[in-house]
């Protein structure tokens, strides 16, 4: 399933479609969790490869409360996008990490900002972050606004997620997986290719582990170092203890990957990026526009169809 004239189903064209050709825009909150990595519970420090801040845009850190935030970002949206509805979306860290009381408190008071143009919230989390009553909150939110839950794969591989500090295994995140099954909200699943000691192939097989989850997202991202993370740290000492992808060897990877995903999953990103004062490495020397149009490019002129080489699997 192609949404508009793209060659893999996007994330915009599936907004258009849903919500019959208006402008949808996310914006995004920073609500002030932690994660259980980062405070003790599981371990400290965090994802080795994360600095919170670099990906938390610049515009939310100015503001402290949630309804200045979402006021702020929704009134730049409308100037420099011309959005029309809105998507609330708590991003940095853990945004279940806390008892449902206070998550009540915390996405209300977000979606009462503007409601009648929001049209959905969507939540950053963990698998380990979430409970059979936090999902049956998530379903009661998922009977007036369009949810998805975005969870952190980052990688199917347990050698990785333990080097990674992610304080979780992949069985945990398969079990939240089997939980969430016939759920009234979406799930995303984000993850991470070019991981120190995963090969080519193993990369490859997420295809396969994607395509056999209850997924309506994917967010694809290429591994980059950011300042401020323990992987940053570590490229500053030495650069080639972290292979990196260039731009043509990632374009490379995505034209043999994206074929190979059933084509109904709609793919929120392509690729990742952090604000340019926290970015370290890779250096594409192009912009996030640029880079995103490099990749369209290369589907349409290698002939590149998500679902392609997608096979339906057959029953035991």
């Amino acid at each position: 399933m192609k949404t508009g004239d793209k060659h893999y189903n996007n994330y915009g064209g599936w907004l258009r479609q849903k919500f019959d050709g208006q402008q949808v825009f996310k914006v995004t909150v920073d609500a002030g969790f932690t994660c259980p990595n980062r405070d003790g519970s599981k371990g400290f420090g965090g994802c080795t490869y994360c600095n919170v801040d670099s990906f938390t845009p610049a515009l939310t850190r100015q503001h402290e409360t949630i309804r200045e935030q979402v006021e702020k970002s929704m009134e730049r949206a409308r100037k420099v996008y011309r959005a029309e509805k809105f998507i609330v979306y708590f991003q940095p860290n853990t945004n279940t990490y806390s008892d449902v009381d206070t998550l009540r408190k915390l996405y209300d008071e977000a979606l009462a900002v503007n409601p009648s143009e929001t049209v959905g919230l969507s939540v950053g989390t963990r698998a380990d972050c979430l409970d059979d009553e936090k999902l049956a909150m998530f379903d009661e939110y998922a009977d007036k606004l369009a949810i998805d839950l975005e969870i952190g794969m980052e990688s199917m591989y347990d050698t990785s997620l333990q080097s990674l500090n992610r304080g979780h295994t992949h069985q945990e995140f398969l079990d939240l997986m089997d939980k969430c099954h016939n759920r009234k909200f979406d799930l995303c699943v984000h993850t991470i290719f070019g991981l120190p000691g995963e090969t080519h192939e193993m990369m490859l097989a997420v295809a396969d582990e994607l395509n056999r989850l209850p997924i309506r997202f994917a967010k694809l991202h290429h591994l980059y170092i950011v300042k401020g993370s323990v992987m940053g740290v570590r490229y500053r000492r030495d650069p080639d203890s972290i292979p990196l992808f260039t731009l043509e060897g990632y374009t490379d990877f995505l034209c043999e990957f994206i074929p190979k995903l059933r084509p109904d999953l709609v793919i929120q990103r392509l690729f990742g990026i952090s604000d340019r004062e926290y970015h370290l490495a890779p250096h594409w020397q192009k912009s996030k526009r640029d880079i995103q149009l490099h990749l369209e490019r290369a589907f349409k002129e290698r002939g590149i169809f998500q679902g392609a080489e997608y096979a339906i699997p057959q029953p035991l």
